[in-house]
């Protein structure tokens, strides 16, 4: 196993395991190597057998599409079916049973530039045949600021890559296959989400790190501003109900709460009142049955560890009801992505 190179700097906070039986399906995280711009240089089968054997209960996983082992050769939009490809090798093994009960990658979704219209059908077949029965879905980045403090995502060259005329063609290819999409965004553009969910209500979006409340650049000290916009945006896409919320991935630097400058990491309980008014007002608008909390790992990494993040959820949902937890942290996340 690789060890993180902050590793030591989160060895510093150790905590005991919260409800060590609640049955989890962890439904975002990624796998790569030589990814020096990351703490995690590398995250493969070793790594993230790690975290989900350090004390809760993961059952299953869902990988989520990072540019991992792209194909060097071949048509360039079929390029990302080589993820897939590899993801799938690592579920293979996972689902040996010979590295433990916790089905990794039990669920993939891999990457499609959607922007190719029509021919994206024809990749999206050739994800669903290498996935070996594992392929839920794609994610299409459209993360973008104008501002250049904030790193725009792979491919995205403005604000609305969710509106023009060929993404959407491309778009409308997912449904017939019964595949999800999951829309990762930076909060000015949850608006775009949400027209996109109402041109097409019968394909299912999730919704990606509470739509990405950045916290870092021209939007630094104005969280409560931030804040009070994302909640009038999130309480309309929630009016959707083919969207579903993840859960999770606050702790990138991105959001701006600087925990990674710290000396110490922050305890599950800092983590959990620092964000907590994310988490709360989400599941209030879009209820229990649509939401799920995700680790979002190894990306972050960079605030805390594993055991520790869960445990911050699971101080959140410290009141919540046996069968809340169950569709919170498990249930809901298997159905979507269709996990046995």
């Amino acid at each position: 196993m690789t060890p993180a190179t902050n590793q030591a700097w989160l060895d510093q906070v150790q905590e005991e395991t919260l409800e060590p039986d609640l049955p989890i399906c962890d439904p975002h995280h990624h796998l790569w190597e030589f990814r020096v711009d990351r703490v995690a240089h590398k995250y493969l089968l070793d790594e993230i057998l790690a975290d989900v054997n350090a004390g809760h209960n993961v059952v299953s996983t869902v990988f989520i599409e990072c540019g991992a082992m792209y194909k060097t050769s071949g048509p360039e939009a079929y390029r990302p079916v080589g993820e897939t490809e590899f993801v799938n090798g690592v579920a293979a093994m996972s689902a040996s049973g010979l590295y433990g009960d916790c089905r990794v990658a039990a669920g993939i979704v891999g990457s499609v530039d959607l922007n190719i219209g029509a021919e994206a059908g024809e990749v999206l077949d050739a994800h669903i045949q290498a996935g070996g029965g594992r392929f839920r879905g794609i994610r299409c980045q459209g993360t973008w600021d104008a501002s250049g403090a904030v790193s725009n995502g792979r491919g995205v060259t403005g604000p609305d890559r969710f509106a023009s005329a060929a993404f959407r063609e491309g778009f409308a290819a997912l449904q017939p296959r019964r595949l999800s999409f999951e829309a990762w965004c930076y909060h000015p553009q949850i608006p775009e989400v949400t027209a996109l969910a109402r041109a097409f209500p019968n394909t299912t979006i999730i919704l990606n790190h509470f739509g990405g409340p950045i916290g870092i650049g021209p939007y630094k000290g104005k969280a409560d501003e931030i804040y009070a916009g994302w909640r009038k945006d999130i309480a309309e896409l929630a009016r959707c109900e083919n969207v579903v919320a993840k859960l999770g991935g606050l702790n990138m630097e991105l959001n701006g709460f600087g925990w990674h400058e710290r000396a110490r990491p922050p305890s599950s309980e800092e983590l959990m009142e620092a964000t907590r008014r994310y988490y709360e007002y989400t599941i209030e608008r879009f209820g229990s049955d649509r939401c799920f909390f995700e680790s979002n790992f190894p990306v972050d990494m960079v605030t805390c560890s594993y055991n520790v993040l869960w445990n911050s959820f699971k101080r959140l949902t410290a009141d919540y009801s046996a069968a809340e937890k169950q569709s919170l942290y498990h249930d809901n996340a298997a159905r979507v992505y269709r996990i046995d």
